[in-house]
């Protein structure tokens, strides 16, 4: 497992406290799970991806992640409708392990932009995972 100081947190994304990404795209939002989240899971061997055009509110579940180690359940930062999925993730997991920030899992049509603005930034991120 890497340090604290080891982990890739870029700037210009925002974080959950439940370990997840958003990159806005336009008037879309990529979601994503952390550097650290994948570090914690271990090697990714499953991914349980929501449909396109299903709606969740922020907090709420829309899939899981099965690693060696554990299964864990992804929830939305953001509220919204599902207007893509990474496929690729269905038959290549491990791509989460890889590069948890160009492999994103969901793409979502927001239903109010301003939950983005309420994420963390890279520092503050970092700052709840020094605790």
């Amino acid at each position: 497992m890497k340090e604290i100081d080891e982990l890739n947190l870029p700037a210009g994304i925002y974080y959950s406290k439940d370990h997840e990404w958003a990159a806005k795209d336009g008037d879309t939002i990529k979601i994503g799970i952390s550097d650290y989240a994948q570090d914690q899971l271990g090697d990714i061997v499953f991914v349980e991806l929501p449909e396109p055009g299903s709606s969740f509110d922020r907090g709420e579940e829309f899939g899981t992640l099965e690693s060696v180690k554990a299964v864990s359940e992804l929830y939305l930062p953001i509220g919204g409708e599902i207007i893509a999925v990474n496929s690729e993730l269905e038959d290549a997991p491990e791509l989460l392990n890889e590069d948890p920030y160009s492999n994103w899992i969901v793409e979502i049509r927001p239903s109010d932009m301003d939950q983005y603005d309420e994420m963390l930034s890279s520092d503050d991120y970092l700052d709840l995972l020094k605790g």
